[in-house]
């Protein structure tokens, strides 16, 4: 067994584990640990606890000290560093048709990461050779896709609240349109897309639930036991908790709570 805090370097994305020693480190506490790319910065928002060898990858890097005010100030300042190389830089990237989405330092400010959206690979070797001579350090450009881009600027998804991806999910996992057919959704693209442009992530963390409801709910085109008689189901609301059913002779359907204790199928 191996103790462990997870640690989250920004709001929304994938938690990584590091060895907490003898520090006395509670969730919501912020901590600067060792990491490959140097020291950084971190949230906790898993607490310590043992985890069987297999659920983490070793060797843990450690969890250096808890955060001070000193080391708040020095993040900030290097945000608004970051925020400056971003908009300085911005048209040199543009000419060589890559668009420049957010620029970040590292905590020991021992590299500077941009990173971009581009139509295919771009040789920006040359780019490389002019940002070291700017900033004097290691510089690393990352291409990232439009998924990515959507989670760094964040905004307002079609619900109009703020989107997932740059809200709380961990990571960015596959969604397919077999996902909007099993939620019986419209499968007009404006309908189930997000501001990517790719299908929108909840598609994804919600189909457990469907997948789970849908086994516990009657089929459409089954016939069930109500108070009306037996009747034929043609459409179940798996998030109102009802069943629309065809009375039985009539030309006529009546929608059903699946709570009604009359109900049998």
């Amino acid at each position: 067994m191996f103790c462990i805090v997870g640690v989250r370097f920004k709001k929304a994305g994938k938690i990584f584990y590091f060895d907490p020693g003898d520090l006395q480190i509670e969730p919501e506490q912020h901590v600067i640990v060792d990491t490959a790319r140097g020291l950084e910065f971190g949230k906790v928002v898993i607490g310590k606890r043992f985890v069987r060898e297999e659920e983490v990858v070793l060797p843990l890097k450690p969890v250096v000290r808890i955060a001070d005010g000193n080391d708040f100030r020095i993040v900030e300042s290097n945000r608004e560093d970051a925020r400056l190389a971003l908009a300085a830089n911005t048209d040199k990237f543009r000419a060589l048709k890559m668009k420049l989405i957010d620029a970040e330092w590292t905590f020991d400010r021992s590299k500077i990461f941009f990173y971009f959206t581009a139509d295919g690979r771009i040789d920006f070797r040359e780019l490389v050779k002019v940002l070291v001579g700017i900033f004097r350090t290691r510089v690393e450009l990352r291409q990232i896709g439009v998924r990515d881009e959507a989670r760094m600027i964040g905004g307002l998804g079609p619900c109009g609240r703020t989107l997932c991806c740059s809200t709380f999910l961990g990571e960015l996992e596959p969604v397919s349109i077999k996902m909007a057919k099993d939620q019986k959704l419209s499968l007009n693209p404006a309908k189930i897309s997000g501001l990517c442009g790719k299908l929108m992530c909840c598609l994804r963390f919600e189909h457990d639930n469907y997948e789970r409801s849908s086994e516990a709910l009657p089929k459409v085109g089954a016939l069930i036991q109500s108070s009306y008689g037996q009747v034929k189901v043609v459409a179940v609301n798996e998030a109102g908790n009802t069943i629309r059913v065809r009375l039985p002779g009539k030309d006529k359907t009546v929608e059903l709570d699946l709570d009604d204790p009359q109900l049998n199928w």
